[in-house]
């Protein structure tokens, strides 16, 4: 792993970047490019520490062992998870919030599988990448239908407990939305990463999106 602290120190400090920078936009003032110039270091600083992040998470020990082979249900019939990997050896997930308790799914979960259907072919490529949600498969599908999504790949966990596991849904039937990464070597599949900031204490002004139908 790459020593982030001693990489930070090779570069330049983010104010005198943006002090550095030659742009300069049409009738700007001096009090204008101050400003301007004080929160593209902030951005500058922004993108490091982003690129650190990452950093961080890729370097991650491995996880645990997936306690089980879950079935679902996808647009072809039964899958386990293990079947899901295809040709590859890492698996993306995203939990829908469209459970059997909701008349139309979330809007802001919408709003990104549209986003992903249009990059899917893209990420692809590199990974697979499953869209899961409780509700039967049919009512999936009918959704993505509608929606004119053609690169989702979808799949109903209504019969087993993948999503309690690995998206802290309540058992009760309040969905959350989450992604995670497994991966599989030497015919073990494992626990990579999954988003956890939704489980802490909330931002005051914040809008959350897990609780939003």
């Amino acid at each position: 792993m790459t020593d982030v602290s001693a990489s930070a120190q090779t570069l330049k400090p983010a104010r005198q970047l943006a002090a550095d920078t030659p742009s300069r936009f049409p009738g700007e003032s001096a009090d204008y490019r101050r400003a301007r110039n004080e929160l593209l270091a902030e951005e500058i600083e922004l993108r490091r520490h982003i690129e650190r992040v990452a950093e961080q998470r890729r370097a991650l020990p491995p996880g645990g062992v997936v306690p089980e082979d879950y079935l679902f249900v996808g647009e072809a019939g039964p899958v386990k998870l293990s079947e899901m990997f295809g040709e590859h050896d890492t698996l993306v997930t995203y939990n829908w919030m469209f459970g059997p308790q909701r008349a139309r799914p979330c809007p802001m979960c919408t709003s990104l599988l549209s986003a992903y259907d249009g990059e899917m072919p893209d990420m692809l490529q590199r990974v697979a990448f499953a869209i899961i949600a409780r509700s039967p498969i049919e009512r999936l599908v009918a959704f993505k239908q509608e929606r004119g999504w053609r690169n989702l790949r979808l799949y109903s966990s209504g019969g087993n407990t993948f999503n309690r596991d690995y998206a802290a849904e309540d058992p009760a039937g309040d969905d959350n939305p989450r992604s995670t990464c497994s991966r599989a070597r030497a015919g073990t599949v494992r626990h990579f990463w999954a988003e956890e900031m939704d489980l802490r204490p909330r931002t005051p002004g914040r809008i959350h999106a897990a609780r939003r139908t």
